[in-house]
């Protein structure tokens, strides 16, 4: 990954142990409310584990990133990620993998029963070890977030948990620790997030216009049907973001009513199902431009900052500039009227190419290795964790940039 600086200064970021301080004063401050959406990859299917593979690069951003989330004198280590490389492959090289087949071939006897006992006692080192990286993880007390993360619906303090389960991270973990080092005060994030859904249809704005049915849904016989649930999930979200506006003091404890609150910036993280139709890849930027007007319009906030991260599951500078929904999203971006106000914040450039060598080996052979860095198929950017707090620091990079101009 090309190496980028991290804004902050090492010696600036401050996390003491896995907690960030909050202010006494945050109830004197205006409320800053983000808001999230996307579809699969904005829900986030991350284990909070694979964080540690940050600690195999030695770019100085990434070891920022290291600070931000397990703190200064963190018992999470580089060593200790070294030490449970060694141990993956060591019940690889024992079990035959995911598969178990060495262990299975084997005839009943003490050298098999020496080898299970073995076995047993490296993975369960293993799942400590997983554990032990989870729970050092920092949840934030001045940055709250309410969250629709598919079924995985939940609010409180922002830490690991926020992903589609308890245990997996999207994008809003780190842009929610790093946006808390850009501005004061208190800080929620309201994220919803649908996987295997597509602007052009799911998530359709009201000003695209109506949908056109393919020759395919006209003789559905389910036409009126299917044109009723177009938007269906633009809805859905402008819906759930209304409940919790409407329910401030439960979402967050530093809020003030006095102080009132105000949308600070919205991020957009989606495309991957707009790519298998060419009405859906022609229109991505049209939609995209009328999304983000739309958007501002609902909430009344007419420039208001808008990142929109790019579609990067082709992993390289070539085969993401090929994709249509990639090229839509980077040039929604760039039209006059968004100057300085939406900004297209590129995701393959955080891609964990370490995690994807360990993938190409062969993962179910190499499952135990694979484990510790990546936790998903590459259209989920490998599940890794190291990705997902790259691009939510790269999202909280661009956004304080917007709020700086506006």
């Amino acid at each position: 990954m090309k190496s980028k600086l991290f804004k902050i200064s090492l010696t600036s970021v401050v996390v003491a142990s896995c907690l960030l301080i909050v202010s006494p004063s945050l109830a004197e401050t205006k409320l800053k409310v983000f808001i999230l959406a996307g579809q699969s990859n904005m829900v986030g299917h991350a284990r909070a584990h694979t964080i540690a593979t940050l600690f195999h690069s030695d770019d100085a951003r990434d070891e920022a990133l290291v600070e931000l989330v397990f703190g200064r004198g963190s018992k999470v280590s580089k060593q200790m990620l070294l030490d449970q490389l060694v141990r993956g492959r060591k019940i690889d090289s024992l079990t035959g993998g995911i598969s178990n087949d060495k262990i299975k071939a084997m005839k009943p006897g003490p050298e098999k029963l020496a080898l299970e006992a073995e076995v047993k006692k490296l993975k369960d080192a293993h799942e400590a070890y997983k554990q032990l990286v989870a729970s050092a993880c920092a949840v934030s007390d001045r940055v709250y977030i309410s969250s629709i993360a598919d079924r995985n619906r939940k609010s409180g303090k922002l830490g690991v948990g926020y992903g589609g389960d308890g245990k997996k991270i999207g994008p809003e973990y780190a842009f929610g620790l790093s946006i808390a080092k850009h501005i004061d005060g208190p800080i929620l994030l309201i994220k919803t997030s649908w996987g295997g859904k597509s602007l052009n249809y799911n998530f359709r704005p009201p000003s695209a216009g109506a949908y056109e049915l393919n020759d395919k849904e006209k003789s559905s016989g389910k036409a009126e049907e299917i044109k009723k649930n177009a938007g269906r999930d633009y809805r859905m979200m402008n819906d759930a973001v209304q409940k919790v506006l409407d329910n401030l003091k439960d979402h967050h404890p530093a809020y003030d009513v006095k102080a009132g609150y105000e949308i600070a910036g919205f991020v957009w993280f989606q495309g991957f199902n707009d790519q298998f139709s060419p009405a859906f890849r022609e229109n991505y930027k049209a939609n995209m431009v009328a999304f983000v007007k739309d958007v501002r319009k609902e909430y009344k906030v007419p420039n208001l900052p808008f990142v929109i991260g790019v579609l990067g599951t082709g992993m390289t500078a070539e085969k993401v500039a090929a994709n249509a929904v990639s090229v839509g999203q980077r040039e929604a971006a760039k039209l006059p009227e968004f100057k300085d106000n939406v900004v297209a914040v590129e995701s393959y450039t955080e891609y964990s190419h370490f995690s994807y060598g360990v993938f190409k080996k062969g993962w179910p052979k190499h499952y135990h290795e694979w484990d510790t860095v990546g936790s998903d198929r590459p259209y989920h950017y490998l599940g890794s964790g190291a990705f997902f707090v790259r691009l939510g620091n790269a999202f909280a990079d661009a956004m304080a940039d917007l709020i700086a101009k506006h």
